[in-house]
């Protein structure tokens, strides 16, 4: 069950999906794609201002230049608990943070954005950091 009404979520989720990324809401979803090999980014989005002001932008901006990832999902905490708390297990030993982005290359986590690396940080910064982990994953 969602902590916050789908009105509200609904353009923070559309932001990312109209950018590519693939809404998962189950954990059979989150699995599912896990198998995949290759590149998977997964951004666990998020309500607070940091998703809005740094990490959504700054992931779409990381994948419209330059190398990227194969496959990119996301799934929205506090909507999608059950996706949520299974790609969390994939980002151990991180521990679960809102937002926060990982790249997994054949299902290993490769490189991880926490939200104490978004806070209070612009977009900008968020994006090149991820174009610096595409060009060596991807």
């Amino acid at each position: 069950m969602s902590m916050y009404p789908e009105h509200l979520v609904a353009p923070m989720r559309s932001e990312l999906t109209d950018g590519g990324l693939v809404d998962l809401k189950s954990a059979e979803e989150v699995d599912n794609v896990m198998k995949q090999k290759g590149t998977v980014l997964m951004v666990v989005n998020s309500v607070c201002g940091c998703a809005a002001g740094a990490a959504r932008p700054g992931v779409l901006h990381a994948l419209n230049t330059g190398k990227k990832p194969e496959h990119t999902y996301t799934v929205f905490a506090g909507v999608a608990t059950e996706a949520t708390k299974r790609a969390r297990e994939y980002m151990l030993p991180y521990p679960p943070s809102s937002p926060c982005v990982a790249l997994f290359k054949d299902g290993n986590l490769v490189h991880m954005i926490e939200r104490h690396h978004i806070e209070g940080r612009p977009a900008a910064l968020i994006s090149a950091n991820l174009k610096a982990a595409f060009e060596e994953y991807c």
